[in-house]
């Protein structure tokens, strides 16, 4: 008896669901993320402070150039000792000042006349660098400070001797992300510019070309 000759097997079929056929059983590839624009104060940094720097002290090179490293914002909440719920309500406002989660400080020592023990909660704290960084020093210069009252520019004084920066500001509303119908307690927090300058004078020049309001002496 004859054998029967071989039938030829369509492609695809007889293997495993999806295999040779890369339209079936196959996920969509996922959409490549677009990048958004460059932060506008770094291209300003780049194209405009470098040059101005440089003028001023003479730099032989590039890699002198001072420039701002990181940002660090401080909010109290000493009342969080009575009612833990100030605390995440602190650490919520400046989460979303910042657009980074605040992560909690605290007490280092015990101080008995404020009833104060090692370890409690007493205020919430973030660090920004690099876009996030230049996007909230961004805002902070061109929306939330002129909204302070009376304001008539920083002190000057705030400098560390290493060219940074520390200032005040004494309501978290001033910046705009914050509701004012949903604040419970009106806080104030403090900032810490960190740069890589090396003297104050130096620091002082860098701020001021990235458009720092100080206040004219």
């Amino acid at each position: 008896m004859a054998k029967k000759a071989p039938t030829e097997q369509a492609p695809g079929k007889g293997k495993g669901k999806g295999k040779g056929d890369p339209k079936k059983g196959s996920s969509k590839s996922a959409k490549p993320e677009v990048p958004g624009p460059p932060p506008r104060l770094r291209e300003h940094y780049q194209s405009e402070v470098v040059d101005g720097l440089m003028k001023r002290f003479g730099y032989k090179n590039k890699h002198q150039i001072p420039k701002v490293v990181k940002i660090v914002l401080n909010m109290g909440a000493g009342d969080a000792l009575q009612n833990v719920k100030f605390l995440d309500t602190a650490a919520n406002d400046l989460s979303t000042i910042a657009g980074q989660r605040a992560s909690i400080r605290r007490a280092k020592k015990s101080i008995a006349s404020f009833k104060l023990r090692e370890g409690n909660p007493v205020g919430a704290a973030v660090t920004l660098r690099g876009v996030r960084m230049y996007e909230f020093m961004d805002r902070m210069i061109s929306v939330a400070i002129p909204r302070i009252r009376d304001f008539r520019g920083l002190s000057p004084k705030g400098f560390d001797g290493r060219g940074n920066y520390n200032f005040g500001i004494k309501e978290q509303i001033i910046f705009p992300e914050i509701r004012y119908d949903k604040v419970e307690k009106i806080r104030g927090m403090n900032v810490t510019i960190a740069t890589t300058a090396n003297t104050d004078e130096e620091g002082r020049e860098l701020l001021t070309l990235m458009r720092m309001p100080f206040r004219k002496r």
